[in-house]
C-alpha cells in the first residue's frame, strides 16, 4: 500500500500527542513504593538474600526466598496457560536434598564402593546421576554474543504510536513484560566485559499478542549489507583460529585485514573505535534496531521506522585506560553494574524511539537507500519520536535458565510491525532459528520458561527433543474434524498476523546489490565530522592502537587508504602515530553536514544510580555519615572505602577497602579523609602501593594513585577536612577544573553532584584536533 507521507512525519501529524510522563509514572508507582519502604536504600552486592551465621547450618529447613530484586520467569504452561503458581514454583522445594526424581539423600560426600578403600561401584546411581548431569552443565555457548547479561522489566507504551502502527503493546498504558538481554559480540562467555565491540541490546516483549523481539545493537549501523557475508565478518573478528588470539578484541590482522578490503564496513568501524564502544555501563548504551522495519495501522497504511532506545541516564563512555584497568580489575564490570543497579532501585531507563518515513516505492529518503544497514538516517532529517518508556526492575534469579536460555528472533513479530526487503534483516530471519537447534537441543526451545509467551499457544507443532507440553487431540493438521477443526483460523479482524501485500517488482534473480548500495564512505565522514574535539582525539588514538597492533605492514597501509576516502586530517593523525606515509584519497571527500545527535558530550544527564567513592580515616569521620545519606537521598550509591573492612566506627560500614578498591569503579571521588599507610600498603601485600619509599609517606600511597586515577581520567573530586591532604601529595590543587575543596561535606557534595550531570571533567583532556 501507498505510504502515509512522501514526507518524514514529524511529532505533530504523525504520533499522537499525549505526556509519556503521566503513563510512566502510574506504572512505575509500585516499584517506587518498594524502595520508599526502605528505611536505608541497599548496597548492592550481597550474595544471598539472608545473612549467613558464623556456624554452619544444622536445622532443616525449606529453601531460603530470592532477594528482592531477584524474580523468575512467568509460570504458564508449555501452551500459555496461567497457572497461578507464585515465581518460586519452578525453583528448589522442600528442605531435603534428593535425586532428580525427589528420592531423599543421607550422603552426598562419598561415592558407594566396596569397602572404605574399595573400588567405586558402578550401582551408585546418584554418583551416575550427579556426575552426568554436572558433564552437560554447559550447552554450547552462542557464536556471537556469547558474553551476556540481562534482567526483567516492564514497557509502558504512550499510545503516541497509535498513527503508524497498531501494535498492541504501543498503545496507552499497557505495561509488557520484557526481557533484556546486553551483550558483546566478539569475545566468548569467559571474555572481559569493557572491550572494544560492538554491544547487543536485545528486547523480548510478552505482549498480549504474542512475542516480539526487538534484536539489536548499540551502533546503529553494521559492518555489512547482505547476510551471506555474516560468517566472513564473524570469522574475521573473532580470534586468529591458530591460536585462539587475541581474545574479545579486533586489535590484529584478520579484522583489518577483512574491514579494510571490504569498506562497506568503514561506517562501522568508525563507530567501533569511538567511545561508543566501550560504554560506562549497560544503562547508559543506546540501543538501534539497525533495520528498517515496516509499520502498519490500523487502516492498513504502512510507513517504514527505524527503532532507537534514549538511555535516560544519557550515552557515556569509558575511557581507554579506564577501560584497561577495568578489564584487569573487574572483568564483570558491565553484567555488576547492571545488577548493582537495580539491586538498590536505580532501575534502568530507556525511551523507545521511531523515525517514520514515508513507505515509498524506492525505499528511501533524503537520498539514503532505508534497505541498506551500514546507513542512517540523521535526526535532525527525521526526529526520533517518543513512543514508550522500558524500566528494568528485576535481576534473573537463575542466570543459566534466563540469561543463556533466553532465545531471540527477528522473526517474532506481532501485527503492525512487518519486515523489509533488507538482505540482512532477510538472512536473520533464517539464522536466528537455525542457530537455537543446536544450542538449545532442538525445535522447542520456546517451551523453555524465559521464552514462552505469556498467551495462549495452539500450534500444532508435536514431539522433538525436550517437549515439555502434553498434547491432546488426534488431529494435529488442518483442515481435521476429528478435534472439531481446532485449531481454527484467525482474521484480521480477531488478531491475526498478515503480511503487508507489498508488490514485488518484476526482475531478473541476481547476486548483486543496488548501486545506492556502494557508497561506503559519506557516513563514515559524517561521523568524523560530528564528534568533538576530544572524541576526535579518542578516536585517532583508537585507530593508532589498533593498528599498531598488527602485524602485517600491508593492512596497516590499505586502512590507511581507507580513512583517506573518510577524512584527510584523521587518515594524517594516524599515519603519524604509525609511522607511515600519509595516503592520498581516492576522490574528493563528500560534504556533509554534522549531526549534533552522533555525539556524547554537550548534554546534561540525570545521577540516578551513579557510584561514589567516599574514602574514610577511621580517625576523622566528620561528614561522612550526612555525605552518605545525601548521597542515597540524590539516587546515587555511596561506596565507603577505608583502610580495612567492617565497621570503621560512628556506625559506618566499609564497602571497599584500600586492597580492594580501583577508581574505575566509582563515577566521583570523595575524600573524607586521609588515611595513613595501612599495614598491608606495601609492594609484597599490595602492588598499587608502588615504590617502598611511599611506605614512608603521611597518606596510604593507594588513596594517592586513586585521586591521580580520578584526575587522568576527567572525574570530579571533592575533599574536606584532613581529605585534602591526599588532594595535595597527587598534585591536584582546588583550581583545578571539576577538583572542590570545601569545609562543609554537604557543600562539597553538591557541587560534585552538578558536576557529574555532564558525566566527565571535560576540559581535562587536552585536544589538538579542532
Amino acid at each position: 500500500m501507498a505510504g502515509i507521507h512522501a514526507r518524514a512525519l514529524d511529532e505533530e501529524d504523525a504520533l499522537d500527542s499525549k505526556n509519556p510522563a503521566k503513563v510512566v509514572k502510574d506504572a512505575l508507582d509500585k516499584a517506587v513504593e518498594k524502595i520508599a519502604e526502605m528505611t536505608t536504600p541497599p548496597i548492592p552486592g550481597a550474595p544471598g538474600s539472608q545473612p549467613p551465621s558464623p556456624e554452619p547450618p544444622s536445622q532443616p529447613r525449606e529453601p531460603l526466598p530470592p532477594k528482592p530484586d531477584q524474580s523468575a520467569p512467568a509460570t504458564g504452561t508449555a501452551t500459555g496457560a496461567p497457572t497461578g503458581a507464585p515465581p518460586t514454583a519452578r525453583a528448589q522445594q522442600g528442605e531435603y536434598l534428593t535425586t532428580s526424581t525427589g528420592l531423599r539423600l543421607h550422603d552426598t560426600d562419598h561415592s558407594l564402593k566396596a569397602g572404605e578403600r574399595g573400588p567405586t561401584l558402578l550401582q551408585d546411581h546418584h554418583l551416575r546421576e550427579k556426575i552426568m548431569h554436572f558433564d552437560h552443565e554447559r550447552i554450547p555457548e552462542r557464536v556471537v554474543h556469547a558474553r551476556g547479561a540481562a534482567a526483567h522489566g516492564v514497557f509502558i507504551g504512550y499510545g503516541t504510536a497509535s498513527k503508524v502502527c497498531k501494535a498492541e503493546f504501543l498503545e496507552e498504558g499497557v505495561e509488557t513484560p520484557v526481557f533484556v538481554r546486553f551483550s558483546t559480540v566478539v569475545g566468548s562467555r569467559g571474555s572481559a566485559d569493557a572491550v572494544r565491540d560492538t554491544r547487543g541490546f536485545a528486547t523480548k516483549f510478552y505482549t498480549k499478542q504474542g512475542n516480539f523481539d526487538l534484536v539489536g545493537n548499540n551502533i546503529p549501523v553494521f559492518f555489512i549489507q547482505d547476510g551471506i557475508k555474516f560468517p566472513d565478518i564473524v570469522h574475521a573478528a573473532k580470534p586468529h583460529p591458530d591460536r585462539e588470539i587475541p581474545q574479545a578484541q579486533s586489535a590484529h590482522d584478520t579484522f583489518w585485514d577483512f574491514v579494510s578490503l571490504h569498506t562497506e564496513a568503514t561506517h562501522h568501524v568508525m563507530w567501533q573505535m569511538s567511545d561508543r564502544a566501550i560504554p560506562r555501563s549497560y544503562r547508559m548504551m543506546e540501543g538501534f534496531g539497525v533495520h528498517t522495519f515496516r509499520l502498519v495501522n490500523a487502516e492498513g497504511e504502512t510507513s517504514l521506522a527505524k527503532f532507537h532506545w534514549k538511555p535516560k541516564l544519557g550515552v557515556h563512555s569509558l575511557v581507554w585506560e579506564e577501560a584497561q584497568l577495568v578489564n584487569g580489575v573487574d572483568p564483570d564490570y558491565h553484567r555488576r553494574d547492571l545488577y548493582d543497579a537495580i539491586e538498590a532501585g536505580a532501575f534502568p531507563q530507556w525511551e523507545l524511539g521511531i523515525q517514520v518515513f514515508p513507505d515509498s516505492p524506492d525505499q528511501t529518503f533524503e537520498g539514503i537507500d532505508l534497505l541498506d544497514s551500514t546507513k542512517i538516517v540523521p535526526e535532525e532529517l527525521a526526529p526520533v519520536q517518543p513512543i514508550g518508556t522500558l524500566v528494568l526492575n528485576r535481576n534473573p534469579s537463575n542466570f543459566f535458565a534466563e540469561v543463556e536460555q533466553v532465545a531471540f528472533h527477528v522473526g517474532h513479530l506481532v501485527p503492525g510491525i512487518d519486515i523489509t526487503d533488507d538482505p540482512l534483516l532477510h538472512a536473520r530471519l533464517f539464522s536466528y532459528l537455525d542457530t537455537q537447534l543446536s544450542r538449545l537441543g532442538g525445535p522447542n526451545f520456546n517451551q523453555i520458561p524465559i521464552n514462552r509467551p505469556h498467551v495462549p499457544v495452539n500450534d500444532m507443532l508435536r514431539d522433538g527433543f525436550h517437549q515439555h507440553a502434553v498434547h491432546t487431540g488426534v488431529a494435529p493438521y488442518k483442515p481435521n474434524s476429528l478435534d472439531g477443526g481446532c485449531p481454527f483460523m484467525a482474521g484480521n479482524a480477531t488478531g491475526a498476523y498478515i503480511e503487508v501485500p507489498q508488490p514485488v517488482a518484476a526482475a531478473t534473480k541476481v547476486r548483486r546489490s543496488p548501486a545506492s548500495f556502494d557508497d561506503h564512505f559519506s557516513q563514515a565522514r559524517l561521523f568524523w565530522k560530528s564528534m568533538s574535539p576530544v572524541e576526535k582525539e579518542h578516536l585517532v588514538r583508537a585507530f593508532t592502537f589498533e593498528l599498531g597492533k598488527c602485524y602485517e605492514q600491508a593492512i596497516k597501509e590499505r586502512q590507511l587508504r581507507v580513512l583517506a576516502n573518510v577524512d584527510a586530517e584523521l587518515c594524517a593523525q594516524v599515519a603519524a602515530g604509525l609511522g607511515l606515509p600519509v595516503p592520498e584519497a581516492d576522490k574528493p571527500a563528500p560534504e556533509v553536514e554534522p549531526s549534533s545527535a552522533l555525539s556524547q558530550l554537550g548534554g546534561v544527564w540525570p545521577t540516578d544510580g551513579r557510584i561514589i567513592g567516599v574514602v574514610v580515616d577511621p580517625e576523622h569521620l566528620d561528614g561522612v555519615r550526612e555525605v552518605t545519606a545525601a548521597i542515597h537521598a540524590a539516587g546515587m550509591v555511596p561506596l565507603v572505602v577505608a583502610p580495612h573492612g567492617g565497621p570503621v566506627g560512628d556506625g559506618l560500614q566499609a564497602q571497599r577497602t584500600l586492597l580492594t578498591a580501583r577508581s574505575v569503579e566509582f563515577d566521583a571521588l570523595l575524600l573524607a579523609g586521609s588515611p595513613p599507610p595501612g599495614a598491608d600498603a606495601i609492594p609484597a601485600r599490595d602492588a598499587k602501593t608502588g615504590d617502598p619509599a611511599t611506605a614512608t609517606a603521611p597518606v596510604d600511597p593507594r588513596v594517592v594513585l586513586m585521586v591521580q586515577e580520578c584526575f587522568r581520567h576527567a572525574k570530579a573530586i571533592g575533599a574536606w577536612g584532613t581529605g585534602a591532604n591526599a588532594l595535595a601529595l597527587a598534585g591536584c590543587a582546588a583550581s583545578d577544573p571539576g577538583v572542590v575543596v570545601g569545609e562543609d561535606a554537604d557543600e562539597v557534595f553538591a557541587a560534585i553532584s552538578g558536576l557529574l550531570g555532564a558525566h566527565r571533567v571535560w576540559e581535562r583532556f587536552p585536544a589538538t584536533i579542532a
